[in-house]
Order: structure tokens, then sequence, then C-alpha cells
């Protein structure tokens, strides 16, 4: 598959302000026209429709790290002691999986379904010191674990030809390249990029459909685009500090979201950002994953 080396993107736009504390996990759901994504420190799901700028906010009762659609109009939703299915006409929550039952300390984070529909998402410290999280599974009979002593979760996404899945170990600053067999095992983990220090820590990613991997970078003020070898190829800066995720949406997949969060910033530097924690949108010539 060929990489576009040079490509063009717009200059990112906040669409809601909403000054969320810690914005992630954004993805576009086709057959409802809108971009959903959490709030993962204020308890919050939100909905934001393009079309009409019209926005919802469904309150969870813990801390959810990601939403995924089923294709039913329902959810699967990461909140901090496990798996959960959110039905958003009422809001109701009702329990699929525990996860990590026996670390009180952690909680579910980021997470995605690999070309083939199968569920990975990760758990940390929700004090964000100790390597207690794990990267798992979802398997018919539950979450399996395949791989851990992670801190901070983050991603995963995957190629787009499902044989690669790649996770980040944020406080590392380093995101690992795995080959992804077609029964949903893991091989071959290895460093595929180390961010370099001074620049922020790696966030969550997503791929686009030339197989390079959009990273947020939490305390950089961008979103970096590398090549499936890992190349830096692209920098899309922001007007604040902390980029969680990108999304990329709408009918050709050229329309860009990312999340960001207010999280950490001190009186001085929400002053100096007053879109911190916005929903942003920018134009990209590349488009996302379908």
């Amino acid at each position: 598959m060929s990489v576009t080396m040079s490509s063009a993107y717009s200059e990112p736009e906040c669409v809601w302000p909403l000054g969320a504390l810690l914005g992630e996990g954004p993805i576009w759901v086709p057959s409802d026209g809108a971009l959903w994504f959490v709030d993962i420190k204020k308890n919050h799901i939100h909905r934001f429709d393009p079309a009409t700028g019209s926005t919802r906010t469904v309150d969870a009762p813990e801390s959810p790290g990601f939403l995924v659609p089923d294709g039913d109009g329902r959810f699967t939703v990461g909140l901090a002691s496990g798996l959960y299915r959110l039905d958003p006409a009422s809001g109701a929550f009702s329990l699929l999986h525990r996860v990590d039952a026996d670390k009180p300390g952690n909680r579910i984070n980021d997470g995605a379904r690999d070309p083939h529909g199968r569920l990975w998402f990760g758990t940390m410290d929700n004090g964000e010191s100790e390597p207690t999280g794990s990267l798992y599974r979802l398997d018919a009979d539950g979450p399996h674990a395949v791989d851990s002593g992670i801190c901070i979760t983050n991603g995963p996404c995957f190629s787009p030809d499902g044989r690669t899945l790649y996770h980040t170990d944020t406080r590392n600053r380093t995101i690992y390249a795995f080959d992804l067999a077609p029964d949903g095992t893991l091989s071959n983990k290895r460093v595929w990029v180390t961010i370099e220090e001074g620049v922020g820590f790696p966030d969550g990613s997503v791929t686009d459909s030339e197989g390079c991997v959009w990273v947020g970078l939490y305390a950089g003020w961008a979103a970096r685009r590398y090549s499936p070898e890992g190349r830096l190829i692209s920098t899309v800066r922001f007007p604040c500090a902390n980029i969680t995720k990108l999304a990329f949406a709408g009918p050709d997949r050229k329309t860009v979201y990312a999340t960001t969060a207010s999280k950490g910033l001190d009186d001085k530097a929400r002053a100096e950002q007053p879109l911190a924690g916005g929903l942003f949108r920018f134009h990209s010539d590349i488009p996302g994953l379908a």
C-alpha cells in the first residue's frame, strides 16, 4: 500500500467548546450520522450532530473510558469496573463483564474493534503511577488479558488488513506493534515508535486508509501521523495542549474530529487555553478507515 507523504490538512476549529475535563474516545457512527465520545473524569458520554450542531449528554454511573457501537443502536461501553451495554434511548446501563475486580485502583481506559469485529481494550492505574494495567481481548467467554505491566494503556488501533495491532504505553512514551493472527492471537511484540522527550505523551490512536497511524499528543499541542514503518509524516497543531484522540467521520471519512482535555491545567494555563477540553474538527485529504 502506498503512503501519501505530503497531504493537506485544514486548521483545527473548535466545534463544541464544552470544556471537557478528560475528553476521549471519539467514534463516528454512520447509522446515527453523529460523533460520540466520553469525558472520563466527569462521567459523561456525549453526542455531537454535525448536520445540526445539536449536542446531547448521557450521565454514566462510573468513569467511561470508551464506547463502540453494537450495530443495533446500542453501545458497548468500558466503565471503570467493567464492560457495560448502553441503551442511549433510555440512558440505561447493563453489566456485561467485570474487569480487574481484584485491582480496585484500576479502571478501563481506551478501546476499539479490530477489522474482524473483536473488541480490544485496556485497563490502567487510575492514579497513573503503577504498572497494573493490561491489554484485553473480548472473546465469547469473556475478556482475556493478552499483555500486562502497563501503567496507562492507550490505543489500540489496527492496520487496514487486520494483521497488525498497535498499543500504547503512554507513561513510557512508547507505541508497540504486535502481529495479529486471524484467530486473535498476538505475537512478535516490538517497539514501533518512541515519542521523544519534551513533545508530550502518546495518547489515543487511530488508523487511516493508507495504514498510517494518527496519535494524539497529551501535553504536546498536536496530533501526529506516522507511516506503517513508524516514520513521522505530518503534524497538525492545536490551540490547546492536551490532544487525546482522533476519529475520521462523515460520508467520505475525511472530516477528522479530535477530543481534548483540560485536566491538569492550572488557572494560568486554562486562561491561556480557553478552548481546552473542546471538541475540534479539521479536514484531511487522506480518509480514515470505514
